[in-house]
């Protein structure tokens, strides 16, 4: 039950509060500690808030071969943050994962829950400077000149 729990939580909050993670013991009948230690282990539960856009790079082989590394190096310039640190008006996240299991379409990223295959660094902008200041606004997951499959 603990992990499906964290997963409501994060879901509901966008992150896991160390609030949430006592009540959550408590709930479970689970030490404090028992909950972070699970919280911390899996790299999918966030411990502190993440922007509105979580951009996720694979970072898989197929991805570096066919340059990912391009991708997240533009995306650490254009938003002037390291992986792992979110822009200071908490739009955007940057992450890298170890593999979105699109090795044929490489490079690949996950805009939120939005797969985009084949990206280049042109239509990384495209995508970046069309997406509306609120998530739950953008409805059309096709940008004209981006390609993108749903998840």
């Amino acid at each position: 039950m603990l992990l499906p729990t964290l997963h409501f939580v994060q879901h509901t909050y966008n992150w896991i509060p160390s609030q949430a993670m006592e009540e959550i013991g408590a709930f479970l009948g689970l030490a404090p500690a028992e909950v972070m230690d699970t919280a911390t282990f899996y790299e999918e539960y966030w411990l502190k808030p993440k922007g509105k856009y979580l951009l996720q790079v694979c970072r898989s082989l197929a991805c570096e071969i066919c340059d990912s590394r391009k991708l997240t190096d533009h995306l650490r310039k254009k938003l002037n943050i390291e992986v792992g640190q979110t822009t200071d008006d908490d739009r955007f996240t940057l992450i890298e994962l170890e593999c979105l299991g699109s090795c044929g379409t490489a490079p690949a990223m996950l805009c939120n829950e939005q797969l985009y295959e084949d990206l280049t660094v042109e239509q990384l902008d495209e995508l970046i400077d069309k997406l509306p200041a609120d998530p739950h606004d953008f409805k059309d997951p096709f940008l004209a000149g981006v390609e993108s499959h749903g998840h």
